[in-house]
């Protein structure tokens, strides 16, 4: 029996490895595969990827193609979520602020540098033409960190997937300003030079495991209550959720590496930009 270690949020996004997981999907083909979950997101992720402590991880696109840019040695094996990721721009529910242009000179909590929230606030700043150059940022890990955060004043607003977040504002402690779609598919797979080099075998009987456990996700019978019970979510929101996720089980396209390295380039967040088989590989 083969161990490989995966990291990932603890989010709905990821039941389908925690099904297969549980179901012996992955042991049927002698993996145990063992999850973890990273609470701090993608920027603790590339970390652990970095230093050998996780073989995988599902990762956000931008923070992987940037990490890998500034020398992480990591492959992107394939896209994990086709759909973009809805990005709610919070802040505390007693706040000052009433709309997402009173943020300009606002600070931004974020999970760590590196990660989705400190990405993506670079973003929404460009999207309404905001000198990226002046954002300030207050580091907090985790969502009970960014809670903590707005609650004291230690930040002003923070950026987090919308439905992972939505309890938080239906309960009076965040309330959101508006959503910032991610301009591109926002999961993907990587996993380490090292792995690839050594297990390449092993990967492709998990992306066959878990391409197929995708693929049929949404046709589980009440898999909306399911979600709704284990993430906490009103059933409603799994619904609109579910209605706008897409698996994939395909590669990046060019294009969409090229636009993620476009944009982290003209946002200065990244220097250079690499040709796509340094970022992906192939099966």
């Amino acid at each position: 029996m083969k161990t490989v270690k995966i990291v990932g949020v603890p989010e709905h996004f990821n039941l389908p490895w925690l099904m297969a997981i549980e179901e012996g999907a992955f042991e049927n083909r002698g993996i145990n595969l063992v999850w973890k979950d990273v609470p701090e997101g993608t920027g603790k992720m590339s970390a652990l990827l970095e230093s050998e402590q996780t073989d995988l991880a599902i990762i956000l696109t931008e923070g992987i193609v940037k990490s890998i840019i500034e020398g992480n040695p990591v492959k992107i094996v394939q896209e994990y979520i086709g759909t973009p990721l809805q990005w709610g721009i919070h802040v505390a529910a007693d706040s000052k602020f009433q709309n997402v242009a009173d943020l300009q000179y606002a600070t931004a909590a974020i999970s760590r540098l590196g990660s989705g929230s400190h990405l993506m606030s670079f973003v929404n700043a460009q999207s309404h033409g905001w000198d990226t150059s002046s954002l300030k940022f207050h580091v907090v890990n985790t969502l009970d960190g960014a809670i903590e955060a707005l609650k004291l004043g230690k930040a002003d607003y923070f950026m987090w997937e919308h439905f992972t977040t939505k309890p938080i504002v239906d309960s009076g402690i965040f309330r959101r300003l508006a959503d910032c779609p991610s301009p591109w598919p926002c999961f993907v797979i990587a996993a380490t030079e090292s792995f690839l080099n050594n297990h390449k075998g092993t990967l492709r009987h998990i992306i066959e495991v878990i391409n197929i456990y995708t693929t049929e996700f949404k046709k589980i019978p009440s898999i909306d209550q399911t979600i709704a019970n284990k993430y906490e979510q009103r059933i409603e929101d799994v619904r609109e959720w579910l209605s706008m996720t897409q698996w994939s089980q395909s590669q990046l396209t060019t294009e969409t590496i090229d636009m993620v390295q476009d944009y982290l380039f003209k946002l200065k967040l990244i220097n250079v930009r690499l040709d796509i088989d340094k970022l992906i590989t192939s099966l």
